[in-house]
């Protein structure tokens, strides 16, 4: 039989803005082998595939293929599948609450999805993370990222705000700049990852700076995923998630409360995109990250099984 899927633009409101994003909703009959095969086909930066939970305590199990392979995390499908699950009517909140919360499990653990619905249909989905902050290994040096990204040293900040690799269960390079019209020339040099990046603790990186072009924004990104085989991201909620540990570390260090930042990216890809992070710290340790957005559904559509292909079997309504 084949499968059906449904495509949505994740951290927008708009149709065509944002990342999209395709979602099988029931994947449990898909054979193994053509679940990397099906992401390679569709060739979004992420499908997420659906599947019953391993503890009927959850939701929902996810699996997420790049073009490249499986993941074990990654924030665009976590939202996009919520929010889509909850546009299915395939999960609903008791009474006529204005949020239904959904538990997914992922491969870094159980990864919390809180859905706020406007007429019991979903407009705004937010992760918490499995994970907290991880910070990776010493970056390379100003000079080196500079020239991977044909910039010159003197547009990278240093001293508090020099790069720095940060995990929430993927991890990135953080790379700050002085400004958003450093963050649009950035150009990365494949070979120059190949040979920098390629084998370090954290391959994919956010270049940004802390001058939004839209009114509201703190941060004007852009996400860089060439391991992954997406040259560039419109929308990355797994970096967003880091990029909050990375901010929280350098803001008043030993107090708590909450810090909340809103991203604008995609906009050198005319896919603009806006996520919100909230960072939850208590004398200065960070104890929650959240990620949210809004989401519009795009399309939807049925995948033939490899059976049918070789089988040369006409297409099925």
């Amino acid at each position: 039989m084949p499968f059906r899927f449904l495509t949505a633009d994740v951290f927008t409101n708009t149709i065509f803005g944002g990342n999209p994003l395709a979602v099988f909703p029931d994947a449990a009959g898909i054979p193994e082998a053509d679940l990397p095969r099906i992401a390679r086909e569709l060739n979004l930066s992420e499908t997420v595939f659906v599947l019953p939970p391993q503890d009927a305590a959850h939701t929902r199990r996810l699996r997420i293929f790049t073009p490249a392979g499986e993941i074990p995390f990654a924030g665009h499908p976590t939202v996009g599948a919520a929010f889509v699950l909850a546009a299915l009517g395939e999960v609903t909140t008791a009474g006529s609450g204005a949020e239904l919360r959904v538990l997914f499990e992922e491969q870094v653990g159980v990864v919390p999805v809180d859905v706020r619905l406007r007429s019991a249909y979903p407009v705004f989905a937010q992760l918490t993370t499995a994970k907290l902050p991880e910070v990776g290994p010493p970056a390379p040096g100003r000079s080196v990222l500079a020239n991977m990204l044909s910039l010159e040293p003197g547009d990278l900040l240093g001293g508090m705000n020099a790069p720095q690799a940060v995990s929430c269960g993927l991890p990135f390079l953080f790379v700050p700049v002085r400004d958003r019209n450093v963050v649009a020339r950035a150009r990365v040099r494949l070979d120059h990852w190949e040979s920098i990046l390629k084998s370090y603790w954290a391959p994919q990186l956010m270049v940004f700076s802390r001058d939004g072009e839209r009114a509201g924004s703190d941060i004007h990104a852009r996400v860089f995923v060439p391991g992954l085989s997406v040259p560039e991201d419109p929308a990355t909620g797994s970096a967003a998630a880091a990029l909050g540990g990375y901010l929280a570390a350098r803001e008043a260090p030993a107090e708590s409360g909450q810090l909340r930042y809103i991203v604008e990216q995609g906009l050198e890809m005319g896919r603009p995109s806006i996520l919100h992070v909230e960072v939850d710290r208590v004398d200065g340790q960070v104890t929650a990250i959240r990620v949210g957005g809004e989401c519009v559904m795009v399309a939807e559509g049925a995948m033939r099984g490899a059976e049918d292909v070789t089988a040369g079997a006409p297409p099925r309504s």
